[in-house]
This record gives C-alpha cells, structure tokens and sequence, in this order.
C-alpha cells in the first residue's frame, strides 16, 4: 500500500474517474481547476513576461489550453505550441482548444514536426516554458518528435514549469527517459507520486508543488488507503 499522501499513477486516474462516474464531478470542471491551479501557481511565482506553453494531445495538454486562457485573463502574454493535428485531440482537451481558439491567443500548430527554426522563434523572449507533452500514460522514450522538442526546451535559458511531471519522467519509479524534461518547478495534482520524491528525480522535478483540483476528499483518502 502507498502511504498517505502519496498516490501512484493508477491511483491518481482512478479519482478521476469515480470522481466523475460516482460523484457527478464533471472532467471538465476537474481540468479547469487544474488549469487555474497552474496559473495560480505561475503567476505566484512572478511569471509576468511572455509564457510558452507547449502541448502534446493527451489530458496534459488540455490542463495546458486551461492555464493558457487564465493567463490571458490575467493579461500575462501566452503562446500555445501545439504537436498534434486539432482532429487528434479528444474529448476535454479537444473541448479546451475549441474554447482557447475563440479567445483569440497565439497557438501554433507544429503537428508531428519538429521545425527547429519555428521552435526558435516561438521560444524567443519567453520568460517560462510550460511543459505539458506528455502525462502518466506515456511509457519508454519519447518518440519523434518529442524527444527533440524536450532536447530544445532542456537547452533554453528560461526556466520549465511541468505539468503533473516532467515529460519522459516516470511518476511511480523516478526513472528518466534519455530525452525528459528539466524543470524548476513541476506542479502534480491531488497527491504527490512516489516517482516524483526519487532522489534521481530531483534533477528534472525541480520544486514539487501538489494542487487541489476539486477531488472529494472522501474518495482520495480511500483510493490512497486502499
């Protein structure tokens, strides 16, 4: 059994889904929270110049295009980097870029390219890189054209905050992919995961900060006891 206050990365979904399918939660309000967490946390960490997000297709993204819109609400510049094709989102994340479209912010689409000289151009003046690729679901190396995308944003000199973990970080073990994100600063939801408090991780977690997106606490005391 995990202790409390910490969950695994089975864990962690598990909440997610009996919060939404016992609870009447709705994912969508859980990927608000979890947005307005991360610009709640941004913006307290004294982001006040150009953010640039940079998303994959999964859940990270989505939690990604909700921190972009409360930037923007709070009139902190944002660029939202895309590496999928909009027709592969899903579900909440796809509903969270249909809403970031309208509201009238940067996105640039990269697809599955790398385009170094587009990343460079986009990176430029950037005062925060977020990195919200990859989530708990990916497993092994970073596949193409990820793994040179981390490579990039690693080299830049603009600190990295990670959403949920750093991308090709594994949250259960703390293992590290060759290509994984260098953050200062990855912010987790719920509960900590064991992976990101490995002392071999420390190098890419940088400070570990837990946001509350709404979970009962009923439910996160069971699924952590149980």
């Amino acid at each position: 059994m995990v202790p409390i206050g910490l969950l695994t990365c089975r864990q962690a979904r598990e909440i997610d889904r009996r919060a939404v399918e016992e609870y009447g939660l709705s994912s969508l309000v859980l990927m608000e929270n979890a947005g307005r967490g991360l610009a709640d946390t941004l913006c307290g960490l004294g982001a006040g110049g150009t953010v640039v997000i940079c998303c994959g297709k999964g859940n990270n993204a989505g939690d990604g295009f909700v921190l972009a819109r409360h930037l923007d609400l709070r009139r902190v510049p944002t660029k939202t980097l895309v590496w999928a094709e909009p027709e592969e989102l899903r579900g909440d994340a796809a509903t969270n870029f249909a809403v970031l479209k309208h509201c009238g912010v940067p996105i640039e689409i990269f697809g599955r390219s790398h385009h170094a000289a587009r990343i460079e151009a986009q990176l430029s003046g950037a005062a925060w890189i977020v990195d919200a690729l990859l989530g708990t679901g990916a497993v092994g190396e970073p596949r193409p054209p990820l793994d040179a995308v981390i490579g990039r944003l690693n080299a830049a000199s603009v600190p990295i905050l990670a959403v949920d973990l750093p991308s090709g970080l594994n949250a259960d073990t703390g293992a590290a992919a060759r290509h994984t994100i260098r953050a200062a600063h990855t912010c987790t939801f719920v509960a900590a995961k064991p992976g990101l408090l490995a002392p071999a991780a420390r190098q890419y977690v940088g400070e570990l900060h837990v946001l509350d997106i709404g979970a009962p606490r009923k439910l996160v005391e069971e699924v952590a006891e149980g």
